[in-house]
């Protein structure tokens, strides 16, 4: 089974509509496309480096292959944002908040129908609208005959984003890509360990070491992950799924690009990590490249889904 969150029905806050939907999918999309590019260049580093340690200068620059600085104005200012606004403290708070605060109660079609609703009507002529992203992620899943729990974790990976329209306080902490907190920021990460100068975490005794408040070999599940949709969507799922470990590590960890795909904060993992990282690399792709001209009938679709499941909320 899974639900969205299940609290007690007297805090339950109101789906706030006076939120920028459009401004919201631009910036998904922006973000999305920055990654796609980084996606490709850091294969290209890695065929590069394989062949330059024959051919080519060891000393070469690798710099070139992760142009950041390509992405759009409005992409770098969320990324000086979040980077600034992801601490410790924040996160502890997102947490608790997460843990005593209901948000909806709805089944995934329902919540899948929210998100999309909000986006079209701030613009129904966005190119590809949330339902779609997730019912083309599902469906290239599905003919490539990818096990049905992996089909239903590209059906539902994205809908942490309705975190936005309820108690978010920006952006910054619904998309982007994710990180740990408390131990020092990896250069690996988008814009680098720079971009973090104004995150008062930077200059704390504990929080700026390379291992910070964790035990290298801990385990990933015990790591703080900076707080957005795959966060709030993996304790979600967690508590209220049977999805195996491998759904979990796709949702939680899609956005963690400076791990699973630049190899930073490896000394956290384990066994279980190794195997979890196998899962979203294989996830990936499915998620950054399953777009195409041809957009996925959402209520066709509906009637096939909604006929084979039947789930208590």
């Amino acid at each position: 089974m899974i639900g969205i969150l299940i609290q007690k029905p007297s805090q339950v806050p109101t789906f706030r509509t006076d939120r920028d939907g459009l401004a919201f999918e631009e910036l998904c999309d922006e973000i999305e496309h920055a990654d796609i590019l980084a996606d490709k260049a850091s294969k290209q580093e890695a065929q590069q480096e394989e062949f330059a340690a024959a051919k080519f200068d060891a000393d070469k620059d690798k710099s070139q292959f992760r142009q950041y600085e390509t992405a759009s104005d409005r992409v770098k200012n969320f990324y000086l944002e979040q980077h600034a606004k992801q601490t410790v403290a924040y996160n502890l708070k997102a947490r608790n908040d997460f843990h005593s605060k209901t948000r909806a109660e709805m089944s995934v079609w329902e919540a899948m129908e929210r998100l999309n609703t909000l986006i079209d009507e701030s613009d129904p002529d966005t190119d590809l609208s949330q339902i779609e992203h997730l019912l083309q992620s599902a469906e290239a899943m599905r003919r490539d005959g990818c096990p049905r729990w992996m089909q239903l974790t590209g059906l539902i990976h994205d809908l942490g984003k309705l975190l936005f329209f309820f108690d978010a306080q920006g952006q910054w902490d619904v998309v982007g890509d994710t990180f740990p907190v408390g131990c020092a920021f990896d250069d690996k990460i988008i814009y680098g360990n720079k971009s973090f100068s104004a995150n008062p975490d930077v200059n704390d005794p504990i929080y700026s070491t390379e291992n910070g408040i964790y035990t290298p070999g801990c385990g990933l599940e015990n790591i703080m992950i900076s707080w957005g949709h795959d966060e709030y969507l993996y304790h979600v799922v967690k508590d209220q799924s049977s999805l195996p470990d491998e759904a979990l590590a796709m949702i939680r960890y899609h956005s963690f690009y400076p791990w699973h795909q630049q190899g930073a904060y490896r000394q956290f993992m384990n066994e279980h990590d190794e195997r979890m990282l196998k899962a979203v690399k294989w996830f990936n792709p499915y998620d950054l490249y399953s777009k195409s001209d041809e957009k996925p009938c959402a209520e066709k679709l509906k009637v096939s889904l909604t006929s084979h499941c039947c789930c208590n909320y």
